[in-house]
């Protein structure tokens, strides 16, 4: 009886397990690796324990006044502490929104030193920055799901030159490398994209798969203005993202306040449970996730190894070490150019060429090591042998089971609201008539009725042939008109009788007025006739 209890049990229990084996795996076989040649120094700090055990992670990001915090505070569907809204640019900080049974603020100093949080690397950013970083702790049930950050709003104009204290785009970066998802937030009146807002996009780079862009304050606008609004965007978008494919664009207004424009009301509520249908998937594929993460960092690891041994082996044992120096530094790219042919390396697989000039400008070659094959076959290993077998161990999702959400409360609620008329697709296509006294059908019957005497009916019923004739008119592809002939020949005997006929009727015009078909015909809609 409690068999899909025991299922969740092992899902869970596989999915630790996974946690706990890229633990070992990161420790006694790719962090060797980073140690030797210097990899925390150059792109990013060791893993510890708390960042394989986080819970999945959101991140904000947006000019100011584009609705960030209004965002969080819509789906928690109450304030946070620390919370400030307004049209100037009002949050000056970096606020990480966590769950907590007790409610407070935790400042940035004694949050980077928490082991138990994943935040203790970003004390390098400085006391600037730590002055600047909090988390708010709420008892909300969203959160227990999902942790999201919210960040200062990216300013324009003069404003931009003004400088924070702290290095914002390595900031970001940081952030980007370990979150789940990456929301861009676009306002429907500021679509220019400031010279920072483009320097923190450059900085998400990389991490494209985890982007999700939101066009808010969309129900400011009529539908008119939205079109030109939404093409200006993309073309914005076009010359910053540099990637061949659309980016996919989230319309929707999202506070608790009366839509302005309510013409777009149903496009809104479609891009809403589209992009809630994305983050509540979070949860489920952290592991997954971590695991992809993991096996980036290895691929960088290598390709720097690659890079460090390179700049060993070609600086002079005695004399002329600082020319020599400056002229790798230089040519770099050549470097570059070597290992990809030598090593059969992607480009792709190499870091920033410009940030690891940078870098390499601050570091002694001499103290770089040569080349390690042993550390590097360990590496190959891993990535051959236990991420596969780690994968194996990630469950498939059975689409035959209907897992509970496992992001609940606050705005997700809407998402799986069965219950009240407001829940998203109640009283529309096959769902009209639910909990009605009178069978839905019996508005048209009449007309219905006069179409099936028309069909010549013999005993009260229609053949198939003869339905066919009068079905076929919709223009519905054969395959649809074979579903909707299946859900309504309740009896099973090939042929229709009037109440049959009607509920055909009624359910090609659900599917024409652009709904699905149910797998199975629900309650409400089989014929009074037939419910005994």
């Amino acid at each position: 009886m409690f068999s899909w209890l025991k299922k969740e049990g092992e899902k869970s229990e596989s999915i630790e397990n996974v946690v706990e084996g890229l633990k070992r795996i990161y420790k006694t076989k790719l962090l060797p690796l980073e140690l030797h040649y210097q990899f925390h120094d150059f792109h990013s700090p060791q893993l510890e324990e708390p960042d394989f055990d986080a819970k999945p992670m959101i991140l904000l990001v947006g000019q100011y006044s584009t609705g960030k915090t209004t965002f969080i505070k819509y789906l928690l569907e109450r304030d946070f502490p620390g919370i400030r809204i307004g049209p100037e640019p009002t949050t000056d900080r970096f606020i990480a929104v966590m769950y907590d049974e007790k409610e407070g603020v935790i400042p940035g100093n004694a949050l980077v030193v928490d082991p138990k949080k994943q935040f203790r690397p970003l004390s390098k950013f400085g006391n600037a920055f730590l002055n600047r970083f909090q988390c708010s702790t709420v008892s909300s049930p969203v959160l227990k799901g999902i942790s999201i950050v919210d960040t200062p709003g990216i300013l324009s104009g003069e404003k931009q030159r003004v400088d924070r204290g702290y290095d914002f785009t390595g900031v970001l970066e940081w952030f980007a490398e370990r979150v789940d998802r990456i929301i861009l937030l676009f306002d429907a009146h500021k679509l220019d994209i400031s010279d920072e807002f483009r320097r923190s996009i450059e900085a998400l780079r990389g991490h494209d798969d985890k982007i999700r862009i939101v066009l808010n304050k969309a129900d400011m606008i009529d539908h008119q203005q939205l079109m030109r609004v939404y093409g200006a965007l993309m073309w914005s978008l076009g010359k910053v993202l540099q990637t061949p494919e659309v980016a996919r664009v989230y319309i929707g207004s999202f506070w608790d306040q009366p839509l302005r424009y309510d013409v777009n009301r149903r496009l809104f509520e479609d891009e809403e449970q589209d992009l809630f249908r994305d983050m509540q998937s979070l949860p489920r594929n952290a592991a997954l996730r971590k695991l992809n993460d993991l096996i980036k960092r290895a691929r960088l690891a290598k390709v720097h190894a690659y890079i460090v041994s390179e700049l060993r082996k070609e600086m002079p044992s005695v004399f002329g070490k600082d020319g020599k120096k400056k002229e790798l530094i230089k040519n770099l790219g050549q470097v570059y150019d070597r290992i990809q042919r030598e090593q059969q390396i992607s480009p792709g697989d190499f870091p920033d060429i410009k940030k690891m000039q940078e870098t390499l400008a601050n570091h002694d070659f001499t103290k770089f090591h040569p080349l390690k094959p042993k550390l590097l076959e360990v590496v190959d290993h891993m990535l051959a042998t236990d991420i596969a077998r780690l994968m194996d161990m990630i469950p498939q999702e059975d689409v035959n089971i209907v897992s509970e959400p496992l992001i609940k409360g606050g705005a997700f609620e809407g998402v799986e609201d069965q219950v009240s008329p407001f829940g998203y697709g109640r009283g529309e296509g096959v769902d009209a008539g639910h909990g009605d006294p009178e069978w839905i059908c019996s508005k048209e019957k009449p007309r219905y009725d006069q179409i099936f005497q028309a069909l010549n009916p013999i005993d009260g019923k229609v053949t198939g042939a003869a339905a066919k004739t009068e079905m076929v008119k919709s223009k519905l592809p054969n395959s649809v008109l074979g579903k909707i002939w299946k859900l309504s020949d309740i009896d099973k005997d090939g042929f229709l009788d009037e109440d049959e006929f009607a509920l055909a009727m009624h359910l090609i015009h659900v599917k024409i007025d652009g709904h699905d078909l149910p797998a199975e015909l629900p309650a409400h809609l089989v014929p009074p006739s037939k419910r005994n």
